[in-house]
């Protein structure tokens, strides 16, 4: 079993090795309870320890320009922005956007209400006055999508495609996807990109942890510092306040 799992270390990640064993763990499971084997070898090999990957985010200007990259005229261009809005002033997970109903959503209140999912727990997440005014002008042109043929609409869906049915997971990562080309970002990114720069911009300007874990709806505080890590321009930051040899004596940067 160890000697396998050696050999696919060099041809496939810390993670895809972890996978691997999992599989052959429930195998030995499955072995055992059928009678077949006394014991599971697998469940004596320890996982691979996973390094630790920055997720990646957005930096302040180029999640503003993506926001900005939709046609916010059309009906589907102020779907864009409105969803755009949504992921990143509440850092929503992308399945959580695309399961909101248009009850869900309190606009009076600057907030919505996403449902159980990860974590089988409710939660009420600020959304900000942006998010809040894309979503009101996506309201006003949410009738216009309707399929072409039959008019058919989901009364309950939040947000449509443009045959007037639910948007999945995959049309806004192709959403997320050409916006980053059309905003001229530094690198392609998913989805999940906008959730981890809401929580990067959101430690960077002083938000804590406790806040940031409860708005993201992690069950669990290490998850939440698995997702948020300080920038260069933070540390930079902290250190010219604090560090008494960051300045000269006339309050100038070194």
């Amino acid at each position: 079993m160890r000697t396998y799992l050696a050999s696919l270390f060099g041809r496939n990640s810390a993670s895809t090795i972890g996978r691997k064993l999992s599989s052959l763990r429930s195998f030995g499971d499955f072995l055992v309870r059928a009678g077949a084997r006394q014991d599971n070898p697998a469940a004596l090999v320890a996982m691979p320890k996973r390094p630790q990957v920055l997720p990646r985010f957005l930096t302040e200007d180029e999640a503003i320009r993506l926001m900005e990259a939709p046609d916010p005229t059309t009906p589907l261009g102020a779907r864009d922005v409105a969803i755009l809005e949504l992921l990143y002033g509440g850092g929503l997970r992308v399945s959580e956007a695309c399961a909101l109903d248009v009850g869900d959503v309190e606009l009076s209140e600057g907030t919505v209400r996403v449902r159980a999912g990860k974590g089988n727990r409710d939660r009420i997440v600020p959304i900000g006055e942006p998010a809040v005014q894309a979503i009101q002008r996506y309201l006003g042109r949410r009738p216009e999508l309707r399929h072409p043929r039959t008019g058919a609409q989901d009364a309950a869906a939040l947000f449509l495609n443009h045959r007037g049915g639910r948007l999945t997971v995959r049309s806004v990562a192709r959403r997320v996807d050409r916006g980053c080309l059309e905003a001229g970002t530094r690198a392609r990114v998913s989805p999940h990109a906008l959730r981890h720069s809401c929580a990067t911009h959101m430690l960077d300007r002083g938000a804590d942890l406790r806040s940031i874990q409860e708005i993201l709806g992690h069950a669990s505080l290490r998850t939440t510092q698995r997702y948020t890590h300080v920038s260069i321009e933070h540390l930079m930051r902290i250190y010219d306040q604090a560090h008494p040899r960051a300045r000269k004596d006339d309050g100038t940067k070194k």
